[in-house]
């Protein structure tokens, strides 16, 4: 199996461009954990285990992982109102659950349209040297007085959502996002390079940095305007450490099995639609969709999964768990990790997956 792994990643080993890094973990343990290309042009670092990639809206099962360690604490519970953590949110936050964030079905406006609709109208103009805060998309949220459809009865994709979860992590806990996630999560599970950026306050180590190739070879691309944002892309990590996070799902190290069960639990529709990926989304639109807390878990070849991919400037990122004989415990985990947006990380992570699973 190993060359047969080898030759899926062999010709991306290239020293001086930038890469990837792959883990496979099959019953537990790893069987094959590679890197290939470098992290940055300005050093050569070759990218390796302990590599820290930007993971882009993977972030998002972390962040769901807070959440559901707050209702755990009894500080929150997923049928909480907007407005009853926010009260100076707008009346529509009414209708808006925690639950309809963590599943995307909220409907709130994309900040991204919002940020472009406030930069037209002459307003204040994001960068990537002046990038948007958390705050400032929860302000975007609030000068709105309507969602994109009713709470609760479409799916959409939410950005929006995962960045107020965050915000609502921090609110309820009294501490910052970064700060719940290592104390709660990552210093429990000895994720100790895993962290949420934040300019200024921390430091990514062995950090890999974004590339985009154009015509005349390889671009830096390693920030935007939205790169600040955390519970919707913030966090960094390595192989090394997702395979601790990866065992520790597989455990139960944080919450019990009971309380595993929502996050694996399909998201359903008001009046029985089904849930479906809108126009202008990442897949066709009609697609059916299965979405529970930072994860989906549409299957594979017949094979029950969980996944989530990540797409940001300069990387894409892609983490799927095939589950064991119980719903969440993965018997085969792939993570795929790019520093380089030319790579389709989804399209290398099922190559791999077509070595050991097939249609039923």
């Amino acid at each position: 199996m190993i060359p047969k792994l080898e030759a899926i990643f062999a010709p991306l080993s290239d020293a001086k461009a930038p890469g990837l890094a792959v883990l496979v973990r099959k019953g537990g343990r790893a069987v094959f954990e590679r890197g290939y290309g470098v992290r940055d042009l300005r050093t050569l670092a070759a990218i390796d285990p302990r590599t820290n990639f930007r993971l882009a809206s993977c972030t998002k099962q972390f962040t769901a992982m807070a959440i559901m360690l707050l209702v755990h604490d009894g500080k929150l519970r997923y049928d909480k109102s907007l407005t009853e953590i926010f009260p100076e949110f707008p009346a529509y936050g009414k209708t808006i659950s925690i639950r309809n964030l963590l599943n995307h079905t909220s409907g709130l406006q994309d900040y991204e349209t919002l940020m472009e609709q406030k930069e037209k109208s002459g307003g204040r103009r994001w960068t990537a040297e002046n990038q948007i805060q958390d705050a400032e998309v929860l302000a975007l949220l609030e000068k709105q007085d309507f969602t994109i459809f009713a709470p609760g009865s479409k799916w959409s994709y939410s950005n929006s959502g995962y960045v107020v979860l965050g915000l609502v992590v921090a609110k309820v806990s009294g501490k910052s996002f970064g700060a719940f996630l290592r104390e709660r999560i990552f210093v429990p599970l000895k994720m100790d390079q895993t962290l949420a950026y934040e300019k200024g306050e921390n430091e990514v180590i062995n950090r890999a940095f974004g590339h985009s190739k154009e015509a005349s070879g390889w671009r830096e691309t390693d920030q935007s305007s939205t790169s600040a944002t955390l519970g919707d892309g913030g966090v960094y990590s390595s192989l090394q450490d997702l395979a601790q996070w990866d065992e520790a799902l597989t455990q139960r190290t944080l919450l019990s099995e009971a309380e595993m069960r929502a996050a694996f639990a399909p998201v359903e529709l008001s009046g029985g639609a089904r849930p479906a990926w809108p126009a202008n989304s990442d897949r066709p639109e009609g697609t059916p969709v299965s979405y529970g807390f930072g994860w989906f878990l549409d299957p594979y070849r017949g094979h029950s999964r969980m996944w989530h991919y990540g797409e940001t400037r300069g990387f894409h990122t892609y983490i799927e768990r095939f589950a064991g004989k119980t719903v969440g415990r993965s018997e085969l985990t792939i993570i795929v990790l790019c520093n380089r947006t030319d790579l389709d990380a989804e399209r290398l992570a099922a190559q791999v997956a077509d070595l050991y699973v097939g249609p039923d």
